[in-house]
């Protein structure tokens, strides 16, 4: 799909059988009125197309949650915000669609989001029942309750549930893949909140943006910090919108144009106030995991807010990726274009690469000590290498269900390639 598009003026033709130069020059008559001012040539009005600079970010983010969810390491979660800045291109493109009747939104954005939702649950619940996973025995959500709570996997506003151990250690999987697996559905929950509440919240924007804007700050230090404590999945619900409330705002900001309205440096220099607070504050409030600020709700809200600031701040708005950036387009375009997909799978797909690597153990230049601790030295990194062709197996295999989705033609890899080489035109 091509992103970038190029204006034009159309050329002025000259009387029949006289240069254009001489008309210019030609002396009026005496007495002649004076010639009419020549009317400006319309200029092509440039066509809109996809921002390549959102769509960029978009795409490090994706890459950057597969990294973190494989190696765990902390120290992602301050270097890239991933969630932050997913939640503040949504809010944006969220805005930018509310031009139009927001029921009709609404629904779009819905029919966008459960059908892929549905294959995936769909495999995993298959998965949960054929391990011996009984919803109705199950010891946080038993009884009845526990299979109302199945209706998440179809509309996902609220947790859904699955057992913390399924199977045994020594199985194919280990025995937590089911919460390993369905763990990152809390941000299908928190995406679905926004985009219901995005009417009323764009509606106050408009009329208060700054107390807008900082609203969800001032709640995350409510109920982020333990002053005030909601029990339950709701108050996780709570707490994520809350979280991340202030970077959908800012995607708001984005598309209003109000981050530009900021003269830059006041932008980053409050910004980086903002990121210093987060932290401050989590040097104080370190969790498990250390520096890990998915553990420290009012750290991560601070830090991702500032740095969304500043990826805004800075949006150069690209139609297409520059420079060095542009060899990676057809990755881009792929994973914004297959970025729920992505997102469902990845974390089943890093579990499944262990019993394949594993069989690599039984291969006959295996056998040595020597090479079998050189692959449980680089099993890591092994994982790393397999979980992106897996990656490619799930978008070729249920990526086409955000096609029917979105109402398109099903496509099995859309990179915006045609063949030879060619773009898609937008």
């Amino acid at each position: 799909m091509t992103h970038g598009y190029t204006t034009g003026t159309p050329e002025s033709t000259p009387s029949y059988g006289v240069p254009q130069q001489q008309q210019q020059q030609r002396p009026a008559r005496p007495g002649a009125p004076p010639p009419a001012p020549a009317p400006a040539a319309p200029v092509a009005a440039k066509k809109p197309g996809r921002d390549r600079y959102l769509d960029l970010l978009r795409s490090i983010a994706l890459v950057r949650v597969v990294v973190y969810h494989l190696f765990g390491w902390a120290w992602l979660s301050v270097l890239f915000p991933s969630m932050g800045v997913m939640f503040a291109l949504a809010g944006s493109l969220m805005a930018r669609s509310l031009s139009r009747p927001a029921a009709s939104v609404i629904r779009g954005r819905l029919r966008r989001l459960l059908p892929p939702l549905w294959a995936f649950s769909a495999v995993v619940l298959v998965m949960m029942f054929a391990g011996g996973y009984n919803p109705v025995k199950d010891p946080d959500t038993g009884g009845t309750w526990g299979i109302v709570d199945l209706f998440n996997y179809i509309v996902p506003i609220g947790a859904p549930p699955y057992p913390w151990h399924l199977g045994s250690k020594s199985g194919l999987l280990e025995d937590s893949w089911a919460v390993q697996a369905c763990g990152p559905l809390w941000y299908l929950r928190a995406y679905l909140w926004f985009v219901v509440a995005s009417p009323l919240l764009l509606w106050a924007f408009r009329r208060v943006p700054w107390a807008t804007l900082l609203a969800p700050l001032g709640l995350t230090a409510i109920v982020g910090t333990g002053l005030v404590s909601i029990p339950g999945e709701t108050g996780n619900a709570i707490t994520d919108f809350t979280v991340y409330g202030g970077c959908w705002v800012l995607g708001f900001a984005h598309h209003e144009g109000m981050l530009q309205r900021i003269p830059r440096y006041v932008a980053v220099s409050c910004a980086t106030l903002v990121m210093a607070f987060g932290l401050w504050w989590a040097s104080g409030h370190l969790g498990p995991d250390g520096w890990d600020l998915n553990d420290i709700p009012l750290a991560q809200a601070t830090w991702s807010f500032g740095f969304v600031v500043i990826l805004l701040q800075y949006s150069p708005s690209w139609q297409e990726l520059p420079g060095r950036l542009a060899k990676w387009d057809r990755l881009v375009t792929l994973a914004n274009n297959r970025a729920v997909t992505i997102y469902l799978w990845h974390n089943l797909l890093i579990m499944a690469t262990v019993p394949i690597i594993d069989q690599a153990y039984n291969l006959p230049f295996m056998q040595s000590e020597r090479a079998s601790a050189t692959l449980d030295s680089t099993y890591m990194l092994w994982m790393f290498v397999l979980v992106w062709p897996l990656i490619g197996l799930a978008i070729i295999s249920f990526g086409w269900i955000e096609d029917i989705a979105a109402k398109r033609s099903p496509r099995l890899w859309p990179n915006g390639a045609k063949r030879g080489g060619n773009r898609h035109k937008a």
